[in-house]
């Protein structure tokens, strides 16, 4: 039972927009209200009404650790004692600094800011200055946070300039923004044939992560960075959820692509609010007060943030356990996808090192149109299914299953007979 969290839920929404402060935590596409969640300790999430649940969302990412890691929380307790913010330089936003740069070659200057949308909006304001061009080019399910230029569906056509994607996003901004579809190069080559002068950036997930996982075609990022190199144009990974995630270089290093700016967010904040961006530094010189492209922040940096993030960062590079995750990964969702196999579901596995997503659907999934086909009804009974079975997936099919180092086998074998049983009684409806 979660009356308590039903009770929160209803006078959330009397005071908060949708009774969530992030749309998809309200469940709608599940059919059933949310837990309010009252504590986490490792692999584990407690609600307000005391049910327990083996965590997979992880924060949306960030929790690559674990919940409440006693490294991080003593970082955080002795920065919060000497303060808690300044408005003003500190040495530990050097520290992070150097980390970031000397773990992702890419990246020679990065700046500090507060969240993956701040840092992706800051790094395209960043191109559009350097190049002096306006148009950019986005790909479809491909998440960048809510800035104005970055809310555009695609048009018909492979290279139609977008329209706005939601109220209140103008539409003469809108038109800058070119939608493609993800793991289509000539979808790119025809896009810079007909704006190629025009367009300063090309920003993507180099792992998507908001359209469930899709893996990249090693042919279509090669493409991009040709393509972006020979018109002059920046090449921005969004590294919001896979940087310091799939690899202390990021995903940039296991694909062997270099981009010119890279965003960061989640896991660089060790749970706390936190976004960057960085790169090279004859671009990133022309950020304010060296250079001509503002942008600003009062809390970029916050002291506990960086504290935890680097604190973060320290144990991930103490610890490497990025081939345990890919392994205790593959365990899971081979699991995953025996169960739905043996009940008779149609179900593809799209997953990368701590990173993965089951989609409903017996087709191959490379992009948004495929991952649409994802069957939403099944995906709605599975998540109810699971939920009741103590396991906490995020609530919406288009999202990624994070494992953190604090998953145990213990875990994952009672996730996949949970899976096992939920998958039995849904096939048994349909």
């Amino acid at each position: 039972m979660r009356e308590k969290s039903k009770s929160l839920f209803e006078k959330a929404r009397k005071i908060i927009p949708g009774g969530v402060n992030s749309p998809v935590r309200a469940g709608k596409s599940v059919g059933m209200d949310p837990p309010f969640i009252a504590s986490a300790k490792g692999a584990m999430i407690q609600d307000a009404d005391g049910n327990e649940y083996i965590d997979y969302v992880a924060s949306w990412g960030p929790m690559i650790l674990g919940h409440a890691h006693p490294e991080v929380v003593a970082a955080v307790i002795e920065s919060a004692n000497k303060g808690t913010s300044y408005g003003a330089p500190t040495e530990i936003e050097v520290t992070m600094a150097e980390a970031i740069v000397q773990m992702v070659p890419s990246v020679e200057m990065v700046r500090m800011v507060n969240s993956g949308t701040e840092a992706t909006m800051s790094a395209i304001r960043l191109a559009r200055g350097f190049t002096g061009r306006d148009k950019i080019i986005k790909f479809d399910g491909c998440y960048h946070g809510h800035a104005d230029s970055l809310l555009v569906s695609a048009g018909s056509g492979l290279a139609t300039l977008g329209i706005p994607g939601s109220p209140g996003v103008p539409a003469d901004i809108a038109t800058h923004t070119i939608s493609l579809p993800y793991n289509n190069r000539e979808a790119v080559e025809k896009a810079f044939e007909r704006f190629g002068s025009e367009i300063a950036c090309v920003i993507l997930e180099a792992v998507p992560g908001n359209m469930g996982v899709v893996i990249p075609d090693k042919s279509f990022l090669e493409g991009i960075r040709e393509i972006t190199g020979s018109h002059g144009a920046i090449l921005i990974f969004d590294e919001v959820i896979t940087g310091f995630r799939l690899a202390l270089g990021g995903a940039q290093e296991i694909l062997g692509i270099t981009p010119d700016l890279t965003c960061f967010g989640k896991i660089i904040g060790g749970g706390l609010p936190v976004g960057a961006y960085g790169g090279r530094a004859d671009i990133m010189g022309r950020i304010a007060p060296d250079g001509d492209v503002y942008q600003a922040g009062t809390l970029s940096g916050n002291p506990l943030a960086m504290a935890a993030g680097l604190a973060t960062l320290n144990i991930l590079k103490r610890e490497n356990p990025f081939d345990d995750l890919d392994r205790k990964c593959e365990t899971l969702f081979a699991g995953l996808e025996k169960a739905a196999q043996n009940a008779g579901i149609p179900a593809t596995v799209n997953r990368i090192g701590s990173m993965g997503c089951l989609f409903f659907t017996q087709d191959t999934v490379t992009d948004f149109a495929s991952a649409r086909k994802s069957d939403a009804n099944i995906f709605r009974q599975y998540f109810q299914e699971m939920l009741e079975c103590g396991v906490y997936l995020a609530p919406s099919p288009f999202e990624t299953t994070f494992l953190s180092m604090a998953h145990t086998e213990e875990m994952i074998k009672e996730t996949v007979q949970c899976a096992e049983g939920a998958l039995e009684r849904i096939a048994r409806k349909i």
